[in-house]
């Protein structure tokens, strides 16, 4: 059966790979510039948009960083926050999990303590105004040093409590999950999730890596698994959740088109894929988008939107308890869709 637009705007779904820092949206951008006396390079909403065209993953995170200079208070973090959990209910998210990147503001000198506590009241307020669950999950830069990213989870230590889990993003290549073993090592000790960005313009031997030295409990992109028949059915076999970003592979030049993207093959395949919006202010689409966008180039019909709702929930660190209720809610709505 054929799916339309509105039905996987109403679907209901968790995001698993969200970069809250990515869903700036030009707008704010300027409203914060201007509320905290910032000069950004651009003078218009129109320039920041015309400058949204990527060749690959390091010309988008020049422009990241650039924008990250705006946020300077905790009411700037809630107000980032606020805005995509508005976005993210009107697109059918029912429960988040959402990055962050404290390094990205720490070495501006923007307290830790700064950035959680904006983020955690913002995630307060969606959760009260709309239902809407979340959950943290604190991102290393790999481009930064090991040592490095240790500072980074002690200074996380006394709100180790709010965090769900431990991430890895940034500039991939040259910088393989291998650098980090140890402090993820660390960080399953204190109890935390881990995840990783593998595989998205780095080979599928940064996803072994991320599988076998980090001992990930979930794989962010994860698309080039596929040029491996083996590390494939690996992934399958265990029931790895991938968090694929449609858009944003296709913004960052990493697949050539919508048309040939790879997500119908992953579900082919028995991949417990996930349809995700990464950055969405920067890649032209919320997580709705995404899965349309999937859906009409792919031909996706509606049993397999729902089983990437499906596994949106499977692979999210809710406790069995909620993915359960979630799952409930989800089969009630295809039914009478």
């Amino acid at each position: 059966m054929s799916v339309t637009d509105s039905f996987i705007a109403g679907l209901p779904k968790a995001e698993l790979h969200l970069h809250i820092e990515g869903s700036l949206e030009p707008e704010l951008m300027f409203a914060l510039a201007e509320r905290n006396g910032i000069t950004i390079p651009f003078d218009s909403v129109e320039a920041v948009r015309a400058a949204y065209d990527f060749s690959n993953l390091q010309d988008f995170l020049d422009i990241y960083y650039a924008g990250a200079e705006v946020l300077r208070t905790a009411a700037d973090f809630r107000d980032l926050a606020v805005a995509y959990f508005d976005r993210a209910v009107a697109d059918g998210v029912v429960h988040a999990e959402i990055f962050f990147d404290p390094q990205t503001h720490t070495d501006r000198s923007i307290p830790f303590a700064t950035v959680i506590t904006g983020l955690l009241d913002g995630m307060a307020d969606a959760e009260a105004r709309h239902g809407l669950t979340s959950k943290l999950i604190l991102c290393f830069l790999r481009h930064l040093s090991e040592e490095a990213a240790f500072a980074t989870l002690a200074e996380a230590e006394p709100w180790l409590d709010r965090i769900a889990g431990v991430g890895l993003d940034s500039s991939e290549v040259g910088h393989p999950p291998a650098k980090f073993q140890r402090v993820f090592a660390a960080a399953a000790e204190k109890g935390l999730k881990r995840v990783a960005h593998a595989g998205e313009e780095g080979p599928p031997e940064y996803v072994r890596e991320a599988l076998d030295l980090l001992a990930i409990d979930r794989l962010d992109h994860g698309n080039r698994s596929l040029e491996d028949a083996a590390l494939t059915a690996r992934l399958a076999r265990e029931g790895m959740t991938l968090t694929v970003c449609p858009l944003s592979n296709v913004k960052l030049c990493n697949v050539a088109s919508m048309d040939v993207h790879p997500i119908d093959t992953m579900l082919r395949q028995g991949l417990r894929a996930t349809v995700n919006s990464d950055d969405p202010a920067y890649f032209g689409g919320y997580i709705a988008a995404n899965y349309q966008a999937a859906a009409r180039a792919r031909g996706l019909s509606r049993d397999d939107v729902v089983t990437l709702a499906r596994n949106s929930f499977l692979g999210s660190f809710l406790d069995d308890a909620a993915v359960a209720a979630h799952l409930a809610r989800l089969d009630a709505y295809a039914a009478a869709a």
